[in-house]
């Protein structure tokens, strides 16, 4: 792995994706752009605030054109690192659906 901290402390990191070696995830093929919005239907949204009191951000997928909440979907998840709350994680477990945008 290569890291770059340029001024302003934006790193920028050159480093292989798991695909580069010839390792493919799953069975379905890769979309046209390798990305999250080659699904039909789903949009991802990003917002970030950067003054000098404040420093976030959020990412926002909308899985689906429909209305979410009428038209529930299948889901389920996995935590890789637990640390913090979840919204909504509960109900995924519980009732295999997801009827939200996830932020």
């Amino acid at each position: 792995m290569n890291c770059k901290l340029y001024e302003g402390g934006i790193i920028i990191i050159n480093q292989k994706r798991i695909q580069d070696y010839g390792i493919n995830i799953g069975e379905f093929p890769k979309g046209k752009l390798n990305k999250i919005t080659d699904v039909k239907g789903v949009k991802v949204g990003h917002s970030t605030i950067d003054t000098k009191e404040s420093k976030t951000g959020v990412t926002v997928i909308l899985p689906m054109e429909e209305n979410i909440f009428s038209n529930k979907l299948i889901g389920a998840s996995y935590v890789l690192n637990g640390f913090g709350k979840t919204t909504g994680l509960v109900q995924i477990e519980e009732l295999g659906t997801l009827e939200s945008i996830i932020a």
